[in-house]
């Protein structure tokens, strides 16, 4: 009884309930036809013919021609067997394992009509052995059954589908989150970068609209001392005016472009860059651990642990020999943690003092009131943790 339509627990499940039918419709029926001194040996074959055939189920999907040659044919074994049975009582039963079937292989339409044959025939075989009344009487019991094992079949199958469906809109779903995480980060980029051409054009604007009247009244400074020393000193003076304005100017812009790229993202996205930078660099894996929802940090919060990221992450590359990373970023109880744990070499004795980027992390971390701890990753390698409480207002979030 092979399907393709459903899970393989069910096809084995369907397979134990058909052949247990089976095997126990072909006992009760050979015993009673033993007792009645009925061709027993010849329902035994057709009994064993009728179970091979059973193996032999076409798949779900096949052409409709198959599944009707199979159901034709099994039906037919069926029928000899009632005449074979002077007391045809058990025998019907194997209509219950076609009914199952009918519903699966074939439209709803083809189901009824087949089991309205199954109906028809056991009813006529009844009633040839027991007469109108009794016949008539015994019919429905078999009916009620054929209609129960297609019902369950036909609701088996529709719940395969829809849990199909399920998994292949889950699966177009996940696509679908994962593209919009990326444009989103794409979104976050641009922004970035439309906001530095900004502060490009307003240098270019403002510092170089400065210096260049500046170069003017120096040459014409330069011109007039000989013959003009007082109105030269003016201009002189004009242009420290000048260029002590464009230094502020210069001061206030590149405080804003020294910060990097990241630094300007959501600590989240900054995080996946710098991983994905990173593996495309070392070739090393990074498993990247991320909460789905990060409130609004500080920016020395966010700074500091990106620093965090960025100190371990370069010490993974130069120092640990390790395969693969393990980047997690979590918040809970009032406290925001980074953890970077590798499976390389593990930390060496006086590390965390040694290195000068990891006593910067950590005196970072500990002006914010957080901590750092550089310690054996359970399990081999190395593992650094900074610890970072968060203000109030976003603690209690």
């Amino acid at each position: 009884m092979s399907q393709t339509s459903i899970s393989q627990r069910q096809d084995q499940l369907l397979n134990i309930a058909g052949y247990l039918t089976l095997a126990a419709v072909g006992l009760m029926g050979l015993i009673l036809l033993y007792q009645d001194g009925g061709p027993w040996q010849a329902a035994a074959v057709l009994l064993v013919a009728f179970g091979i055939a059973l193996a032999r189920t076409p798949p779900i999907g096949a052409p409709q021609w198959h599944a009707q040659l199979y159901l034709g044919l099994q039906s037919a074994m069926v029928i000899t067997l009632l005449a074979l049975s002077p007391q045809p009582t058990a025998f019907p039963m194997l209509f219950m394992i076609l009914s199952a079937q009918v519903m699966m292989l074939l439209p709803q339409s083809w189901g009824a009509l087949w089991i309205a044959v199954f109906t028809v025939v056991t009813g006529l075989a009844m009633i040839y052995q027991y007469g109108w009344p009794g016949g008539l009487a015994v019919v429905p019991v078999y009916f009620g059954g054929y209609c129960f094992f297609a019902i369950l079949a036909n609701a088996l199958v529709r719940a395969d589908e829809a849990r199909r469906d399920s998994e292949k809109l889950l699966a177009e779903l996940q696509d679908a989150h994962q593209q919009l995480s990326l444009y989103a980060e794409r979104v976050e980029e641009l922004a970035v970068v439309e906001e530095r051409n900004r502060l490009a054009r307003e240098m270019h604007d403002t510092l170089g609209h400065r210096l260049t009247v500046a170069a003017v009244q120096l040459e014409g400074a330069q011109r007039l001392c000989p013959r003009d020393p007082a109105r030269a000193a003016g201009m002189v003076g004009t242009v420290r005016d000048q260029v002590r304005e464009a230094l502020r100017e210069l001061r206030d812009t590149v405080a804003r472009l020294r910060q990097p790229l990241e630094a300007d993202l959501q600590l989240c996205s900054a995080l996946a860059r710098l991983t994905r930078h990173f593996e495309e660099a070392t070739g090393l894996t990074v498993h990247l651990m991320l909460p789905e929802e990060l409130t609004g940090l500080p920016d020395a919060h966010r700074l500091a642990l990106f620093r965090a990221g960025q100190e371990a992450l370069t010490n993974v590359q130069r120092h640990a020999k390790a395969q693969e990373v393990w980047l997690q970023l979590t918040q809970r109880d009032g406290m925001i943690a980074l953890l970077v744990g590798d499976n390389g070499q593990g930390v060496r004795r006086g590390a965390s003092e040694a290195g000068f980027g990891l006593r910067g992390l950590s005196e970072r971390a500990a002006r914010l009131g957080g901590e750092l701890h550089l310690e054996p990753r359970p399990g081999g390698g190395a593992q650094l943790t900074v610890r970072l409480p968060l203000p109030a207002e976003i603690g209690d979030e």
